[in-house]
């Protein structure tokens, strides 16, 4: 049987009792990093007097090693307890763990997943926004027209919007979102569960001149909704369809969407 277990995203406490039973009472761990996990073990053992007994496997499965891992898999594997946990929060979300999941439903064998700590729904929920529903984008492209892509879509799909973002990224995106969307709302969160936890509210500009050189850390950020291009009876395409010069498209575009028009003009001229 496979096992995914989620751990604290920051605060230890945060770890479930039935969480801890089933890493300790694993055959088989399967780790993000392996030292994290041995870490995290040893905590366990130290805080809740929970280790054990026997001797256990570790494998390092992550990002760059999940699919070369799957392709060596046999049903008799999970013929032991296996468990597989990411270095932080709940594996599938960002982290390894989707594929493990899929093989498994693919052969026949049993898994679960155990509820537990995401930073994603504590971010959502604590950003006060009132449209309960919902989209994760993850981490954006880093740069080039799939970034700007990317933004636009999450920007204007008629959903509170949630991304993650590095440290050193994290001025650039806000300056983005200051470009297309200036006035939306915006809530976020750095180190969640962690002694330097921070919430920030507001529009881009007032987050950056909040944020000052309070830079680095984890950030989650969730976007306010805004207005969705498909519920608009007129479509991006259909401008486009009318071959007019890329400026004047520009302007009728951000003016149905609420997109800055000079980036609307760039990227239309990216875009061929």
């Amino acid at each position: 049987m496979l096992t995914l277990v989620p751990t604290p995203i920051g605060n230890i406490g945060d770890l479930s009792m039935r969480a801890v039973e089933t890493l300790v009472d694993a055959d088989v761990l399967l780790c993000e990093d392996t030292r994290v996990t041995k870490k995290l073990l040893h905590i366990i053992s130290e805080r809740f007097g929970k280790h054990s007994e026997k001797s256990r496997e570790f494998l390092s499965v992550h990002s760059h090693s999940e699919q070369r891992f799957i392709d060596t898999l046999t049903p008799e594997f999970f013929e032991r307890n296996v468990v597989y946990v990411s270095d932080a929060g709940m594996p599938g979300i960002s982290d390894p763990g989707q594929l493990l999941v899929r093989w498994c439903i693919d052969h026949g064998v049993e898994y679960d997943v155990l509820p537990g700590a995401n930073a994603v729904l504590t971010a959502f929920a604590a950003s006060g926004f009132v449209e309960t529903k919902m989209l994760f984008f993850g981490f954006l492209p880093h740069r080039g027209s799939e970034r700007s892509a990317a933004l636009h879509e999450a920007l204007f799909n008629g959903y509170t919007t949630v991304l993650y973002e590095s440290p050193h990224r994290l001025e650039k995106l806000l300056r983005e979102l200051l470009r297309e969307a200036p006035r939306r709302r915006l809530f976020l969160a750095k180190e969640l569960t962690k002694k330097y936890q921070r919430y920030l509210h507001g529009t881009a500009s007032e987050i950056l001149d909040q944020i000052g050189d309070s830079i680095k850390g984890e950030w989650v950020a969730v976007i306010e909704a805004g207005p969705s291009r498909a519920a608009q009876t007129v479509t991006e395409n259909d401008i486009l369809a009318l071959e007019l010069p890329k400026k004047t498209a520009a302007k009728l575009i951000a003016k149905l969407t609420g997109e800055n028009v000079k980036a609307c003009y760039r990227r239309l001229v990216e875009e061929g």
